[in-house]
């Protein structure tokens, strides 16, 4: 109680107390104060020189001020010299491996005469929430890069309807020279958020050992305060440019406070400064939006003689990572079993890529970006091949093939051929055309099993003609016998169909129009 501050209808109390004669004990007991604080004031009033009639006429705030006035920090020489030095010295702890007790050594190799150890972190910390409360010594250089999405949304002209639409803002900052990237971008989801940080990136001109993002969907799946389960294409990004990802806390304001007030700041410099007629598209507006970017980043910080600019190159610059030659290209992932003729299907673009042969009839994982399909098989990559978007067709690496000395799985080219066989000689003849026009068998035998297969469902007969009739247009694929068959042409006969007469219309010319 003896250093807390009482209120000033109870102080005038103790006050007209003493000046009528009581004694302390008698205040204190009448108070409700502790004698400390009673003493306390006492001394003041008598360190004053004042009287009871004076006091008096004080207002509450005048009196408070009286008795209550916080010492000044400047009241020692050393303290003046200590807040210089602070003042000169405060980037040097940002920058990776420098501490406060480097710090005080440097200070007391410059000023032996000044305080110790104990009683310069004391002042120090009094400096750091008096005198600047607003700097950030945590961060260190090239550490972290925070980033999130601002509340307000702006807006760009629709150019389908007209109407303005409403686009999301992003915000990263580094941590230690507090240099910001903004950016607009039409939605939260994972491919526009992963695009914002990468754009981040190459603005700072490298990659932090860390970033920060809060817990949105687009980078957490699920929060936990121990363990947060992250979102599977921004970890990958994240580890594409060697960062680790640390997201905030759950409710605790502290870990994102940086950004927070990048994003308040984006508010007050941004987006009132941009012009009244909305962008006609974000491209547009990410244009006037770097124009006040670049000038915000220039402008010096309130109470400095520099900028976040100039405070990154002098100091965090040369700590970030070097960028990677390529973008990072994010990735979708499906599951799929591996066919019996050693390949998997990617859905997306009905193309069949192959795998090793060990591995048919297993589940496997794949992840495609926009040029490159990768097949997982219990986190271990099985296969790797260049996205190509053919449908119907095969992308094999001859290495996955099985040889002539490996023990063949059900499917082979014999499977099918005797299979054939049993239908039609012109069926077999037809099944190992098919096999002999792809560059490895395995290729042709999806197309072989749904050929054979209409032999149970439209019978041998029509199955013969079919592969007659393809074989006559030179035609050995799946769709030429499935289109032969849907349309009833089996069964015409060939020299039937030759002779067919063209049918008339008006709008042929017939054959005078030519001579």
């Amino acid at each position: 109680m003896a250093n807390k501050s009482i209120h000033m209808s109870k102080l005038r109390h103790v006050l007209k107390l003493y000046c009528q004669g009581q004694s302390k004990l008698h205040i204190s007991s009448t108070t409700g104060l502790s004698r400390n604080t009673v003493k306390k004031y006492l001394h003041n009033f008598t360190a004053l020189k004042t009287t009871w009639e004076d006091i008096s006429k004080l207002s509450d705030k005048e009196l408070d001020e009286l008795f209550n006035k916080e010492p000044s920090l400047a009241i020692d020489e050393r303290i003046v010299t200590l807040h210089e030095f602070l003042k000169q010295q405060e980037k040097r702890l940002r920058q990776r491996g420098f501490t406060l007790l480097r710090l005080w050594e440097s200070y007391h190799s410059h000023h032996p005469e000044g305080f110790k150890m104990t009683a310069f972190y004391k002042h120090y910390n009094l400096w750091k929430r008096r005198v600047h409360p607003s700097m950030h010594m945590e961060h260190k250089a090239g550490d972290k890069m925070f980033v999130d999405f601002t509340g307000e949304k702006l807006h760009v002209v629709d150019p389908d309807t007209g109407e303005l639409k409403a686009v999301e803002v992003f915000v990263a900052i580094l941590g230690a020279s507090q240099l910001t990237y903004v950016e607009a971008v039409e939605s939260q989801r994972v491919d526009d958020f992963i695009s914002c940080c990468e754009n981040a990136l190459h603005y700072f001109g490298g990659t932090p050992n860390a970033i920060v993002p809060d817990n949105l969907k687009s980078a957490v799946v699920r929060s936990n305060r121990y363990e947060p389960k992250l979102n599977e294409n921004f970890e990958a990004f994240a580890d594409y440019y060697g960062m680790v990802v640390l997201p905030t806390r759950s409710y605790k304001p502290k870990d994102k406070a940086l950004v927070e007030g990048a994003v308040k700041i984006t508010y007050i410099r941004i987006f009132a400064s941009l012009p009244h007629k909305p962008a006609e598209s974000i491209e547009e507006l990410n244009t006037r939006i770097r124009s006040l970017l670049e000038t915000h980043n220039r402008t010096s910080f309130k109470g400095r003689n520099y900028s976040r600019l100039q405070q990154f190159e002098e100091m965090e610059q040369t700590h970030l990572q070097p960028l990677v030659e390529k973008r990072f290209e994010l990735r979708s992932s499906s599951v799929a079993t591996v066919m019996k003729n050693g390949h998997v299907c990617l859905g997306a673009d009905k193309h069949y890529y192959s795998v090793p042969y060990a591995y048919i009839s297993k589940k496997v994982k794949v992840l495609f970006s926009k040029s490159k399909v990768e097949i997982f098989y219990k986190y271990e990559r099985i296969a790797e091949h260049g996205r190509v978007r053919s449908a119907h067709n095969y992308t094999t690496d001859p290495t996955h093939m099985a040889t002539h000395h490996q023990v063949l799985a059900e499917w082979n080219p014999d499977f099918f051929l005797n299979q054939a066989r049993s239908i039609g000689k012109e069926v077999e003849y037809f099944i190992a055309q098919v096999l002999n026009k792809k560059p490895h068998p395995e290729q042709a035998y999806k197309s072989c099993q749904g050929i054979l297969s209409f032999a149970k469902r439209v019978g041998h007969q029509r199955l013969i003609k079919a592969c007659q009739r393809a074989h006559a247009y030179g035609l050995y694929h799946f769709r030429a016998i499935e289109d032969i068959l849907n349309r009833g042409l089996d069964v015409y006969d060939l020299e039937e169909d030759k002779q067919l007469p063209m049918p008339r219309h008006d709008n042929i010319r017939g054959t005078n129009y030519y001579q």
